[in-house]
């Protein structure tokens, strides 16, 4: 069924709507991380300098219970659309509507900036403005030819701007550019409001970073993984991020202790990390730029701005040319199992799995205008999970990316459509956030469906059933085991059974997964490889020769 048109108006702000004009539909900034673990910002947990994103979530809120689909492309799909990946009809959005589709037919003005990873091109799902590559990762350098302004090819530059072409700055360049396309300098009061939506490639592989911003971390992970794991764990701890002390997750056997490590492998492992802190640094510093921009536009107070990110941190090793420094344009570093264990604390595993390390992100919300929610306040139905920590509001409410559309729907007045030109809509799974934004306690969803390849998951309540790579299914409470520990199915055999029986209805009615994809998990455990480690010295090429045209360099595939 299409869910029927939402009013808008916050409770909060009822009083002031009856003595005035009735509150102004919010800008809506919506910001995609790529590879960002669960802990890889500071109000999150980590030793990286992310002070912008550190001060929106001081006054605006976090989300601790956050879900992504654990993969590039099917994140996408599901922010895009408000539905599962394969049932919004995956790459295609067959089935699907996205969300500047429903906006812009609300009067909303739309654009984004940065990586789409999808078939066709923003231009054809209702974006007004586009600028980016259609590829799963490119050379944040060179870029590659999937590069386009709108609808037309787009030549990399060496310099853009006054400054040498790095793709996160110049993702910023554009989103820039496009507010004020869409706020000139003589706005009218009546104007439209605008959707952004801004789609880092970083800190995905590779990983490139100018040698300036890589510099700053020189020496910070010297320390090695096991120590940096331990101490971003604890800052979790302090700044009550969570509701209760789960336990860290133990580092697992595909991860050698630090200690064992040769001394020319710790100092090769530490570098690789500099540069992806290095990268996070520069997505925070052009954030920056981002809110001062609205600012001087005076458009700030009325603009919800989110930022979340599109899965856990990334375990494949997949570096060439490791004699080249990564401001080296031939360079292509990327980490592996050791620091994607880092990256995602407390949890378990990484991308692409669907254990809490593949699909737990951050969310961060901040609107100055609208978001009312607040520790200790409140009617009944009071956000029971809401608390205020030394670094800002927190709530313990699960979301998923699903929950953007219908949020939209209600911010923006706007209406969920049964067809799109030749498209059939599937009824949209997501459900509104705006109660958690005004500090109330939302209608749970029911379930929370998750699929990757042979990856599995659901999500009833409190209770979680999980299988990697087509293994054994297992069971968790996570209200008492959050970093899945302790596996309760011998001891809850009915309620695995009917949750993994509820899976299986979900990807064949719902999801629509093709009999191959359906095929029931063996009775052990898979054994998890990450490919083999990359040892100093082994000195692979780089992905292609010095001098050759960026256009021959290939782009990533849609699974990257």
């Amino acid at each position: 069924m299409t869910p029927p048109k939402a009013t808008f108006l916050p409770a909060a702000l009822l009083a002031l709507a009856l003595s005035s004009q009735a509150a102004e539909r919010p800008n809506i900034v919506l910001i995609m991380a790529d590879d960002l673990g669960f802990s890889d910002l500071g109000c999150y947990g980590a030793e990286i300098r992310t002070p912008n994103l550190d001060q929106l979530a001081r006054n605006g809120l976090r989300f601790s219970q956050f879900y992504n689909t654990a993969k590039c492309h099917s994140s996408r799909v599901s922010l895009l659309t408000g539905l599962y990946c394969d049932q919004a009809g995956s790459n295609s959005l067959s089935r699907g509507t996205t969300i500047a589709e429903t906006l812009k037919a609300a009067g909303y003005s739309t654009a984004m900036s940065g990586k789409w990873h999808l078939s066709g091109n923003p231009v054809d799902f209702g974006f007004d403005h586009y600028w980016g590559h259609l590829s799963g990762a490119t050379n944040f350098f060179t870029g590659d030819n999937t590069f386009r302004l709108g609808s037309k090819p787009w030549d990399v530059p060496a310099d853009l701007n006054g400054k040498p072409f790095y793709a996160t700055t110049a993702i910023t360049d554009f989103a820039i550019d496009f507010i004020d396309e869409m706020v000139p300098a003589d706005k009218e009061p009546s104007a439209p409001p605008f959707l952004l939506y801004v789609a880092y490639n970083a800190p995905h592989y590779p990983l490139q970073a100018p040698e300036q911003e890589i510099a700053k971390y020189k020496g910070v992970y010297d320390s090695g993984w096991d120590e940096l794991r331990k101490q971003r764990y604890q800052k979790q701890l302090k700044s009550k991020l969570f509701p209760r002390d789960y336990k860290l997750s133990p580092r697992p056997r595909h991860v050698p202790s630090w200690e064992s490590l040769p001394a020319d492998e710790k100092d090769w492992e530490a570098r690789r990390m500099e540069v992806f802190a290095a990268m996070v640094d520069v997505v925070d510093q052009n954030i920056g730029r981002l809110i001062s921009h609205l600012k001087e536009k005076e458009e700030w107070e009325n603009t919800l701005f989110l930022f979340c990110s599109d899965n856990g941190a990334c375990p494949f090793e997949r570096t060439r040319g490791k004699d080249l420094e990564p401001w080296d344009p031939e360079s292509y570093w990327c980490y592996d199992v050791g620091w994607a264990h880092v990256g995602n604390t407390p949890f378990r595993l990484y991308k692409q799995n669907q254990h809490e390390g593949g699909i737990s992100s951050p969310l961060i919300a901040h609107w100055p205008k609208g978001l009312s929610a607040k520790a200790g306040t409140g009617s009944g139905n009071a956000d029971k999970s809401l608390r205020q920590t030394p670094l800002g509001m927190v709530t313990d409410q699960p979301g998923h990316l699903i929950d953007f559309m219908a949020t939209f729907l209600d911010l923006g007045e706007a209406s969920y459509p049964t067809k799109v030109g030749s498209r059939i809509i599937d009824p949209l799974q997501g459900k509104s956030l705006l109660p958690v934004l005004e500090g109330k306690q939302r209608t749970a969803h029911k379930t929370l469906y998750q699929h990757f390849g042979t990856d599995r998951a659901l999500r009833e309540g409190d209770w979680k059933v999980v299988a990697a790579k087509g293994g054994r299914w297992e069971l968790y409470n996570l209200a008492e085991d959050r970093t899945e520990l302790n596996d309760l199915r011998q001891d809850h055999p009915e309620r695995a059974t009917r949750m993994i029986k509820e899976w299986f209805r979900i990807a064949r009615d719902v999801d629509r997964l093709k009999p191959g994809q359906l095929k029931p998990g063996s009775g052990r455990l898979s054994p998890l490889r990450f490919g083999k480690r990359n040892e100093p010295g082994e000195g692979l090429k780089a992905p292609r020769k010095k001098g050759s045209g960026k256009k021959n360099q290939k782009s990533a595939s849609p699974a990257s």
